[in-house]
């Protein structure tokens, strides 16, 4: 008997080939599946006759089958399927392409229900392509009639796949475990957890999405407040070791930067290094838009907490920062070493592929070894180099590599995580704890836009620091939406940056090309811009697929120059600094959050160069599209464009496809006060019951 916990191979309809495509997008179980969440809807409306159908609508009829064949286009080398279908109004013709099965599901004498657009071409209208489902007396139509979910996908699933597996198994969200208190509920007139998922799975009305939407929003922030007022709560009575504020050696190390620090570095510095100084546990959070100078302020910290290990001998003592990726591990790495390279600081680089250190750590062979070695026909560097070494550093760079259970760290000072939100509450845990008992220092970097107030509201165990100003020298971004028509124009363009010798991003969103999709890939735009647009130009492709060595050398060589075009998925998103890069063009741009194409476009403009972000429109584009990209040519204030975002929202769209910053909130507004403020009461009177 299928359960929450049973495998999505269970279903009907779901053999190995579809199991490996529903595993990309982490459904492996039927309770995975019932949390894959619709990221917007279509409003179909009523059914309309035949006789009302309007050209260039999208409507839904419903009638009779009379034919249906199959024939070849020889001058298109299409396959095309016609039928015509009749209801008591009238009969329409319908056309479908490359569909040659339909012919075989579909017969004469079926009743069906379908939505499409009627189109008209040489005087004759006909509904081409449209979603089509039988009418089966006693199934309810959940493809073409009433709202219609539709859910991101991965090449290989439809939206008609998850919506008929999910169709399946809908009647076990009365199993789901329902952890909100009832009291609350009441209070608030919230839905049950299975009545909520399946409203927003299947949902009758507006109003249905709407209720299950509050109930799913406020058990996030709910989950926040208590997680938050735990840890609160927990860290009253720990001790942290002080961190004394080395005021000759900070004021050495400004003094040493090629820029001034900005008036809001220098505050969130100084906030950082009292907090340091304190017994109790710092657990602060660094915010800063993109380019802000986030890592220079991180690095004083750094810097402070290493002194402490060198001056006071402190043994075994660390000072950690975490990245989220490899290559952005590898950045602070370089970064932090050349910020530092007046002192004789320790500083080490630690990832699952990658090791990497400023100071010796290879052991001498011994002689017995070395005669060996010599005796050898084959020569092979013999190298001693033991992982414990790296952690002999006084900073050690990593990701989550560090807070693996083999990772020798004992004494951890100073803990900082860039870009908190990719990293788990259990895993920055494992950080927290020292040999001696001691509580190590906790700051968080990130660069979501997310006023003070709501970050005390729903973190309200961090302070705040808040770096609202950038650079002097960096310009502003110059950013435009262009049409698919235009982007001969672009290519142009970017032809006259390069010969200036700058670099050019391009993003796509797919790694492989994708018929059903229709969407720009890594390897299909590599292989254009090589061969058909830039011939002669070096051009490098990077993604998430590909090995972390490669990911590393590419990177290296683009920042070296050797390559004037990289062609990238969302791996570059955050952090990737590359100064001689002036134009981002990203393609299929609306299939991008907001908030994600502000990372993408801050991947420019880190230099005095003046730097160009081209939105690309794809021929299917909406007009509703278009008016939300045009909100970054207006903007280039993270905030702002969140904010923005919020209001050209409809009503049925997801809020965690539009902020990437807190992918935790699928749901939850950063910007619903009244609910954020619902959230902490419940939680606070949950939290007194429970003492």
């Amino acid at each position: 008997m299928i359960n929450l916990n049973s495998s999505i191979s269970q279903l009907k309809g779901v053999g190995k080939v579809i199991s490996n495509k529903l595993f990309k997008l982490d459904i492996e179980t039927i309770e995975d599946l019932l949390y894959y969440f619709p990221w917007r809807y279509d409003d179909i409306g009523e059914t309309k006759k035949i006789s009302e159908l309007k050209i260039g609508e999208i409507a839904n009829i419903q009638g009779e089958i009379e034919l249906i064949q199959n024939k070849r286009s020889f001058k298109k080398r299409l396959n095309i399927t016609e039928a015509l279908i009749t209801d008591d109004s009238g009969t329409i013709k319908v056309v479908w392409f490359n569909q040659a099965y339909l012919s075989r599901n579909l017969k004469a004498g079926d009743n069906v229900s379908l939505t499409g657009k009627l189109e008209e071409k040489n005087g004759q209208a006909s509904l081409n392509s449209p979603v089509y489902e039988k009418i089966i007396k006693g199934q309810k139509l959940i493809h073409t009639q009433g709202i219609i979910p539709f859910y991101h996908l991965s090449a290989g699933i439809s939206n008609k796949q998850l919506r008929h597996l999910l169709k399946q198994v809908i009647s076990l969200t009365k199993k789901l475990k329902d952890t909100l208190p009832l009291d609350t509920k009441k209070r608030l007139d919230l839905l049950d957890l299975g009545s909520a998922i399946e409203k927003i799975h299947f949902p009758q009305d507006k109003d249905d999405i709407k209720k299950a939407q509050k109930r799913l929003a406020f058990e996030e922030l709910f989950e926040l407040q208590i997680k938050s007022l735990s840890l609160k709560k927990e860290l009253k009575d720990k001790k942290s070791p002080a961190i004394e504020f080395h005021q000759k050696e900070t004021k050495e190390f400004v003094s040493s930067l090629p820029f001034d620090l900005m008036p809001a570095q220098k505050q969130s510095a100084w906030e950082i290094l009292q907090d340091m100084k304190s017994e109790k546990p710092m657990t602060r959070l660094l915010q800063g838009d993109v380019g802000s100078g986030k890592t220079v302020v991180a690095t004083i910290a750094l810097l402070n907490s290493a002194l402490r290990k060198q001056k006071d001998k402190v043994e075994n003592e660390q000072s950690l920062l975490m990245a989220p990726t490899e290559i952005l591990a590898q950045q602070h790495f370089q970064t932090i070493q050349k910020l530092l390279k007046d002192f004789d600081i320790k500083i080490s680089l630690y990832t699952r592929s990658f090791k990497e250190a400023n100071f010796i750590i290879q052991e001498k062979n011994t002689e017995k070894e070395e005669k060996e070695k010599k005796t050898k026909t084959k020569t092979k560097k013999k190298e001693k180099i033991k992982d414990e070494k790296y952690f002999e550093a006084d900073i050690i760079i990593g990701t989550h590599s560090l807070i693996q259970n083999k990772t020798p760290i004992e004494k951890p000072a100073l803990v900082i995580v860039d870009e908190q939100h990719r990293f788990g509450v259990e895993q920055r845990q494992k950080l927290a704890k020292r040999t001696d008992n001691l509580t190590p220092h906790y700051l968080s970097l990130t660069a979501t836009p997310i006023p003070r107030s709501l970050a005390l509201s729903i973190y309200g165990h961090l302070d705040v620091s808040n770096i609202k100003t950038t650079p002097k020298e960096r310009q502003k971004i110059n950013t435009k939406v262009v049409s698919e028509e235009n982007k001969n124009k672009v290519h142009q363009f970017i032809k006259q940056r390069m010969q200036n010798n700058e670099q050019i991003f391009v993003i796509c969103p797919l790694v492989d090309p994708s018929d059903k999709l229709g969407v720009k890939s890594v390897k299909e735009e590599y292989k254009n811009l090589s061969e058909n647009v830039f011939p002669d130009i070096n051009i490098a492709f990077l993604h998430g697929k590909m090995k972390a060595e490669e990911k590393t050398k590419v990177m290296q060589d683009f920042l070296s120059n050797k390559f004037k075009i990289l062609v990238s998925t969302s791996v570059v998103e955050v952090g990737v600094d590359v100064a001689n890069a002036t134009v981002m063009m990203i393609e299929d741009a609306s299939r991008f959050g907001l908030a994600q194409l502000h990372q993408f476009r801050g991947r420019v403009g880190r230099s005095d160069k003046k730097s160009y972000c081209f939105l690309m429109l794809s021929e299917i584009s909406s007009t509703k599209s278009k008016e939300r990209l045009q909100v970054l040519e207006k903007y280039n204030n993270g905030f702002k464009i969140a904010e923005e975002d919020l209001k050209l929202r409809g009503s049925g769209e997801m809020y965690g496809t539009i902020q990437s910053g807190f992918p935790e909130l699928k749901f939850a507004s950063l910007f619903d006060l009244d609910l954020i403020k619902k959230a902490q009461e419940e939680a606070k009177i949950y939290i007194k019951k429970d003492k």
